[in-house]
């Protein structure tokens, strides 16, 4: 394992330990308040998974904490994996512009230039996936609305949101891995 993933692991973790500690020790659980089924047939606590019905603060934030950090390794992930799919051979299309025809004077400058220059791939691979991506995204925020204007059904809020968002980053780092120019700028600078 690299030693930088090992110094990422040992941070998060002695952040959360001691948050978990805490978290464990809050507040007693609560009884479930059901709904009299002879009068109704609306169930607001069902759901996916067993939840608890009530949770501390200090429950709360080590959740939050855990879903951020995982937030970021799945959206590290899905930029890697998106950039590898739309430039598979990076190095055989790279263009050096030291000494080249390639010019973009709103980046060089006397101690800044272009040290390397890909152009963007506008595969329609790239299309389909931000169609997809798109039409996704649509069809979680309609899911969405559609669970926010029924009557005492918000159990599903979290998972609809949840792939709205995710669909969205999708979006944004497809089009950048399709349809953006990746360059590298080398810039002089003098230290005193």
């Amino acid at each position: 394992m690299d030693r930088r993933t090992i110094l990422i692991v040992g941070i998060l973790l002695a952040v959360l330990l001691p948050m978990w500690f805490v978290a464990v020790h809050g507040e007693p659980p609560s009884e479930e308040i059901q709904i009299d089924q002879s009068v109704s047939e609306i169930r607001p606590l069902d759901g996916i998974v067993d939840t608890p019905n009530k949770l501390s603060p200090s429950q709360v934030g080590v959740i939050v904490w855990v879903a951020l950090f995982g937030l970021v390794g799945v959206t590290a992930f899905f930029h890697r994996f998106m950039d590898r799919a739309a430039r598979p051979d990076v190095d055989s299309d790279a263009t050096v512009t030291d000494g080249s025809t390639l010019s973009l004077p709103w980046i060089e400058a006397e101690n800044r230039w272009v040290v390397n220059y890909h152009s963007p791939s506008d595969a329609v691979e790239g299309l389909i996936a931000m169609g997809g991506l798109t039409a996704l995204t649509i069809t979680f925020a309609a899911l969405f609305t559609g669970e926010y204007l029924t009557l005492a059904r918000t159990q599903y809020f979290g998972i609809y949101a949840f792939g709205m968002f995710m669909s969205l980053a999708g979006l944004t780092v497809s089009y950048y891995a399709w349809f953006m120019p990746h360059i590298e700028v080398a810039e002089r600078r003098e230290h005193s």
